[in-house]
């Protein structure tokens, strides 16, 4: 008989197995409905073998639904980044699904002459009407708007029975891109690298690239140009572009639409269901052949995926660490790798993983040295708080308000950065010393001038900053304590009151749409001083922007992970690159109270390779990634006794293995949050030690009870 191994979306560590029927094909990505004790569910079937019998009763598949299979090399990916991530394979599959789930778009009304009639009485808007319409079907509104005349006439028409109203099944038209539409004019290093790309796709096979260039050196308009010959040499082709950040989706698909003269599919959590559906369907159909997206958009169904660029690629934004945690720039390489497609890895401030494959030879490297066009890098200088500090509860120093000053009479703008939504990071009291946190939770409430909240960032509790102190009882002890970007603009429209001045993070910009209507107002020069989070510092191109002033740089340098140094690193060097990008000249001031230090020092030198060598070297001496390799277990509960109870189980049944430790188990530095008590192990392994392996010999010596939720994560980014 013939069974098929089903991947079910529960979180179980295999496939189950099921009968094939006799009159039942069925083949490796088909979509069926199982049993699943009383009820039915959806599944995807992985495998369909022969066998001479079995030791149990199989159930057997109950319906091939009528849904589209999954490409085979879907299937592989899904189970390979199971695997990779010690994740249920079901729900990776899942994940490959959810386009599906949404709802169909509703139908489209259209409007379509019936046969040969004619009006009994044929008017001049009547005639135009009908010539307007022709063979097609339209919208009723977009008839009468082509023809100039009012709906009544259209309506008219229909009541006389000569048009007649259809609903038409919503299909996603997406234009096929044109490659030869507006060739973009390269210098010799971006032709240089788009001939690289465009001849490893020519050439088929999997092929990795680090795009490695500085800020505003062209890195988009490289591997664009990349994509056109590939769908010059291939109109079939698929090509995936994924962003870090939603808000950066909008000005990459208008360049898109402008090089190729079609928009590509959008895929985001902020795109309607229905439209999601509708990229899922055509993606699945080779209907679309580029798509913009976030993470999620590496698991849709490609089926002749050739060139996959992961644009920032160091951006943190790719480690997805709710639901499957995973981190969207390995398996992007892991697809390509399986899709047998070029990926490109593109970054001004590429991650050490990166650069340290770069450096292997395991990618190509290709190398954007300096800006496109006339545009040179700013000058960045160190500004020592300790010689020029600010005003008591002022945050901006006497040199840094004379550059905005000047900048402002130069009628050019300035971003003021610094990585802290909110007005204050830490509400107390004066009276006692409490400090406000969230319910349940360790983290501090922070402070929301805008709406007069105090908001939790890591739950989302809040409530209205209160009068009395919930300690102590004392009335308008509260207290502020340090800067939020709220708390900068506030001293800013002090400083500057005929400036236009705006915040950008994501409690300004909460979605895509007023993203865009911000950006756009900044690249437009409607805006003077735009004070902003890191929301501001990726890819953005603002040409009047002239000065960059980072309030607090030494913020990122106080965290304590592995990645501090590279993080601040990347993210003051993507904050300074904004300023100077087209034609007129750009500065960077960074405030610090430790100018110092080797990171900053190699930010104002402009000498990247000196702060990479020396973060590898102390990365190789500890043997951490990119020289070694690290897992967390995170185990949480509501009762901490058994959440202690299985963190001292699970250290008591740890494998042997060589050339591997493992540290723990410690109180997570949130140690409660939502009420579910945390505690947290680390394993560090070295490069070559089969990691996953070891984490699946040990997880399988241990139960874990349904009080305890146990999340593993294979690199972890986030050690809290």
């Amino acid at each position: 008989m013939k069974v098929a191994s089903v991947l079910i979306p529960l979180p179980v560590p295999e496939a189950f197995d099921y009968e094939v029927p006799e009159a039942v094909a069925l083949a490796r990505g088909d979509q069926v409905a199982v049993p699943l004790g009383p009820r039915l569910i959806r599944g995807v079937v992985a495998e369909v073998r022969e066998t001479t019998g079995s030791n149990r009763r199989l159930k057997a598949v109950e319906q091939v639904l009528d849904d589209p299979r999954l490409p085979e090399r879907t299937v592989d990916f899904v189970e390979w980044a199971a695997r990779w991530t010690l994740s249920a394979p079901g729900e990776m599959a899942a994940a490959a699904l959810k386009g599906l789930r949404a709802p169909r778009p509703r139908p489209e009304r259209r409007v379509r002459r019936v046969g040969e009639r004619s009006p009994a009485k044929l008017t001049a808007a009547r005639a135009a009407v009908l010539e307007a319409l022709g063979p097609r079907s339209m919208p009723g509104p977009d008839l009468a708007r082509a023809a100039g005349v009012s709906s009544g006439v259209v309506k008219g028409l229909v009541d006389e029975g000569v048009l007649e109203v259809v609903e038409i099944e919503a299909v996603a038209a997406f234009d096929p891109p044109d490659p030869d539409h507006a060739p973009a004019s390269l210098n010799p290093d971006q032709a240089a690298a788009a001939d690289a790309i465009a001849e490893a796709v020519t050439g088929g096979g999997f092929a990795p690239f680090l795009l490695d260039g500085v800020t505003g050196s062209g890195k988009t308009e490289a591997y664009l140009e990349a994509a056109a010959r590939t769908l010059k040499t291939d109109p079939a082709a698929q090509v995936l572009i994924l962003l870090p950040e939603i808000a950066l989706t909008q000005a990459l698909i208008e360049r898109i639409a402008a090089r190729f003269g079609a928009a590509p599919a959008e895929w985001h959590s902020g795109v309607a269901p229905p439209k999601r559906r509708q990229v899922w369907e055509a993606v699945q159909a080779g209907r679309c052949n580029i798509v913009v997206g976030a993470r999620s958009a590496l698991f849709l169904p490609f089926v002749n995926l050739r060139l996959l660029v992961v644009d920032e690629e160091h951006d943190g934004s790719f480690k997805q660490e709710e639901g499957l945690v995973y981190h969207g720039r390995d398996l992007a390489v892991a697809r390509g790798r399986i899709e047998a497609a070029t990926v490109v890895l593109a970054s001004a401030t590429p991650s050490l993983e990166t650069l340290w494959n770069a450096h292997q030879g395991r990618y190509g490297w290709l190398k954007l040295a300096a800006r496109h066009g006339a545009a040179v890098l700013p000058q960045i200088s160190l500004l020592d708080l300790r010689q020029a500090p600010p005003d008591p509860q002022t945050w901006l120093s006497q040199p840094l308000r004379e550059a905005i000053g000047e900048t402002l009479a130069r009628g050019e703008q300035t971003l003021l950065f610094l990585n802290r939504r909110g007005y204050a990071p830490v509400v107390l009291c004066r009276a006692c010393g409490h400090r406000m946190t969230a319910p349940d939770t360790d983290s501090w409430l922070v402070e929301h001038r805008y709406t007069g909240r105090l908001v939790c960032h890591l739950t989302g509790f809040s409530m209205v900053r209160p009068k009395l102190c919930p300690s102590c009882g004392a009335e308008d002890s509260l207290v502020s304590v340090g800067p939020g970007v709220e708390r900068v603009e506030e001293e800013v429209r002090q400083l500057f009151p005929e400036a236009r001045t705006a915040v950008f993070s994501s409690d300004t910009a909460p979605d895509g749409k007023s993203a865009r209507a911000l950006i756009q107002t900044m690249a437009e020069g409607g805006i003077d001083i735009l004070v902003a989070t890191q929301a501001a510092a990726k890819g953005h191109n603002f040409p009047h922007l002239t000065l960059v002033g980072v309030v607090d740089a030494d913020l990122g340098l106080r965290g304590g992970d592995l990645r501090a140094a590279e993080r601040t690193f990347q993210l003051l060097t993507q904050a300074t690159g904004r300023a100077g990008r087209a034609d007129k000249p750009g500065r960077a001031v960074l405030q610090t109270w430790t100018p110092e230090h080797p990171v900053l020092m190699a930010l104002a030198a402009g000498d990247r390779d000196a702060f990479v060598e020396a973060e590898m070297a102390e990365r190789e001496a500890a043997s951490l990634p990119p020289y070694g390799r690290l897992a967390a277990l995170i185990l949480s509960g509501e009762n901490a006794a058994a959440v202690d109870k299985v963190a001292r189980e699970l250290a008591g049944s740890i494998p042997n293995a060589e050339r591997l430790e493992v540290y723990g188990p410690a109180d997570a530095p949130l140690a409660l949050v939502r009420g579910r008590r945390r505690k947290r192990l680390l394993v560090r392994a070295d490069r070559d030690v089969d990691l996953q392996g070891f984490l699946r010999a040990w997880l399988a010596r241990v139960k874990i009870p349904a009080s305890v939720r146990l999340n593993v994560d294979v690199d972890p980014y986030s050690f809290l």
